[in-house]
């Protein structure tokens, strides 16, 4: 169809003006939002990459065997990376995808790294490798931030759960791997035992962290870590008394020929988890009397129809365990007694066959451990110390080893007391009726009986005055400092344990919260000076340590040229 000549297009027939909604002078290739000024738009609409990226804060807790990462203000962490042999492999190594590739556990063994491939590291820092650390820490926390957290490498400020008797050089190491690599502007050292603390809702307890180099029992006051206590007994020495229990009970043929018996059969991740899944501990034994009663009575008598024959009884045999061996020479299945399972615990944390003055101060066993920290505390930190006790670590889940060492240690209390010198003169001198006589009758002279009478009141300048039945005067300042005091009576006095969130939860709602830190280090101070660069620690740490928590301790960074402290662990 044809335009007639001169005449104008129709508007409908026009492609410009379909396409275009403000005429024909105006051409576009499609439809488009109509322009708006930045400042008239919401900051919802912007994209918050940047200003979260400041506002958020990770938290890592570390740990001997595993690592756990977060963000500030959740409950609990998003993701756990445990150590392991795999970790340690080259780039381009992908051996561990062949079929027939196999794991040499025995040449590691035999050179002395069974279960120390699994360790980030260790206490003992003579001959340790501490770049190899600074590489463990650097894989795990990508690990955890690319699988985990689903974040990108921006710089974020960090906060560290880490217990305040790890060594300096390990946290040289640590921090020199996390500045050099990951660039936070800032990291922040967080107590475990006081995260502990904080996440159990109280101000003052008892840590008891079983954990897997060793067990530390720390006492927190108002926030304050008053006294720690150590022993070797841990989850290692659990899994070598495992390993022993495993070995002993499998044939010859499957044992190894060592002259020293140390030659490990079964793998440490097989020998771990039969640990985990296993072990238990036995209770408190109860004295022999109780046991003789219960010795001496009727034995039960099933039930059954006398109607119907009755079936001879058989005497049924101890219960027995049977556990799958696979890594050693040819699998095997061993049957072991239950309570067979009980005695590595028994001999790793306890060794009831030896006599308390066998021991070092370092090899406690941990009911010894426990009423020895608490012995030695003043006797008002004592009575809110022993009244809210905490156990923690991996090997807290040891089935029945958290109650044993409570009523081991309520034991020793009702038979000892709280009074620190022991021994058979001791119990001489107590027991000395001379002794019991001379104090009765010195009590006896001192009684208020001889005493003069106290006059009820008396007169002074023709007023009488009644003392005893005076009405004290209201201290309007008392009254309000009392408003915001907790009037609840305190549980103290009474041995009592609590359950806790953990130290990472206990970190997380500290961080959320914005109190200050025990340690907060600057990235460019610790790039120029280091450790060296802290103050001496007589001079800050305890002066750090020892305040309250507040408002501002973890958004407030250290400016530069001023004085920073790495608080506790500068006097580890």
């Amino acid at each position: 169809m044809t335009t007639p000549a001169g005449s104008a297009p129709l508007p409908h027939r026009s492609v410009a003006n379909i396409r275009s909604p403000t005429g024909a002078g105006h051409h576009q290739s499609g439809p488009s939002t109509p322009l708006r000024s930045i400042s008239s738009l919401p900051s919802n609409f912007g994209s918050p990459s940047s200003l979260r990226a400041d506002e958020e804060i990770i938290i890592i807790e570390f740990g001997t065997r595993k690592l756990q990462v977060g963000f500030s203000g959740d409950s609990v962490p998003r993701g756990c990376v445990w150590f392991g042999p795999d970790q340690q492999r080259r780039a381009g190594d992908f051996r561990a995808w062949q079929t027939d590739y196999r794991y040499d556990w025995k040449a590691a063994a035999a050179g002395g790294s069974w279960g120390k491939d699994h360790e980030l590291w260790q206490y003992d820092v003579r001959g340790a490798d501490l770049g190899l650390v600074g590489d463990k820490i650097e894989r795990a926390l990508r690990e955890a931030f690319t699988k985990y957290l689903l974040i990108d490498s921006r710089p974020r400020r960090l906060v560290w759960v880490v217990p305040s008797t790890l060594p300096i050089p390990l946290l040289s190491a640590a921090l020199d791997s996390v500045f050099s690599r990951f660039m936070p502007p800032t990291v922040s050292l967080l107590s475990s035992q006081l995260t502990l603390t904080v996440g159990a809702g109280v101000r003052s307890a008892l840590v008891v962290d079983l954990g897997w180099s060793e067990t530390i029992v720390t006492s927190v006051c108002e926030y304050r870590e008053v006294a720690s206590k150590r022993s070797i007994r841990g989850g290692r020495m659990l899994v070598e008394q495992t390993h022993n229990l495993l070995a002993k009970h499998l044939p010859e043929n499957q044992t190894g020929s060592g002259d020293d018996g140390r030659e490990r059969v079964i793998t440490f991740e097989e020998c771990s988890d039969i640990t985990t899944r296993m072990v238990w501990c036995k209770p408190r034994q109860t004295s022999a009397p109780a046991q003789q009663s219960s010795d001496d009575a009727l034995a039960t008598v099933q039930e059954q129809d006398e109607s119907e024959p009755g079936e001879p009884i058989t005497p049924r045999e101890p219960g027995l365990v049977t556990i799958p061996v696979k890594t050693c020479r040819s699998p095997t299945t061993l049957e072991l007694p239950f309570d067979a399972l009980a005695e590595p615990c028994e001999n790793a944390f306890f060794d009831s066959q030896y006599s308390q003055s066998s021991f070092d101060d370092h090899e406690l066993p941990l009911h010894l451990l426990v009423y020895q920290s608490l012995l030695h505390l003043p006797v008002d930190v004592r009575a809110l110390c022993m009244s809210r006790i905490i156990f923690t670590g991996g090997c807290a889940n040891v089935l029945g080893l958290r109650g044993r060492i409570f009523d081991e240690v309520s034991h020793l209390a009702q038979e000892r007391g709280w009074d620190p010198v022991q021994g058979k003169a001791v119990d001489q001198l107590r027991t000395n009726p001379k002794l019991k006589g001379r104090e009765a009758g010195q009590a006896g002279n001192g009684s208020p009986d001889n005493a003069p009478q106290a006059h009820e009141g008396e007169e002074k300048d023709g007023v009488w005055h009644d003392a005893a039945n005076t009405i004290p005067e209201v201290d309007t300042v008392e009254e309000q400092l009392k408003r915001g005091t907790d009037r609840r009576p305190r549980v103290q006095g009474e041995m009592r344990a609590i359950e806790s969130l953990g130290a990472w939860s206990g970190a997380s709602l500290v961080t959320h919260l914005k109190a200050p830190a025990i340690a907060t280090i600057d990235r460019e101070l610790w790039l120029q000076h280091g450790a060296s660069g802290a103050s001496k620690a007589s001079e800050v740490d305890y002066k750090t340590q020892r305040q309250s928590l507040g408002a501002g301790g973890l958004i407030r960074g250290s400016a530069a040229g001023s004085a920073w402290t790495l608080g506790v662990w500068g006097t580890s």
